[in-house]
């Protein structure tokens, strides 16, 4: 007779209540949908998206603050133009500048 399955069954009879205590411990901490490790990554997006919000809102008010500027302010809508679209007025020129710098022929030459 093999005597084996008894030997083992009688283990488990033995420690049956920590056999348990593992398993839940397991399925808790790491194979349920409300384990500790989820619970981990959750609360990580959690502060990520309150760092997103608390940005969104900061940039809400500025725009919110430019846009009663514009409503208020027709100089405002003017400055705005002449910033991002390059707009001018009639009887004015604009005179762009560059700082393009040209190569020198004699600075790729090594000096003896």
């Amino acid at each position: 007779m093999n005597h084996r399955p008894i030997v083992i069954w009688n283990l488990i009879c033995r420690y049956k209540y920590l056999i348990v205590t593992v398993i839940g411990i397991l399925i808790v901490g790491f194979i349920d949908d409300n384990s500790f490790r989820k619970r981990i990554d959750y609360e990580l997006q959690i502060s990520d998206l309150k760092d997103q919000i608390k940005r969104y809102n900061t940039q809400h008010e500025e725009d919110l603050k430019k846009l009663h500027d514009i409503q208020r302010d027709p100089k405002a809508i003017e400055k705005i133009a002449r910033e991002r679209y390059f707009m001018k007025a009639d009887n004015e020129d604009i005179y762009i500048l560059s700082d393009d710098v040209t190569p020198d022929d004699n600075q790729d030459e090594a000096t003896e």
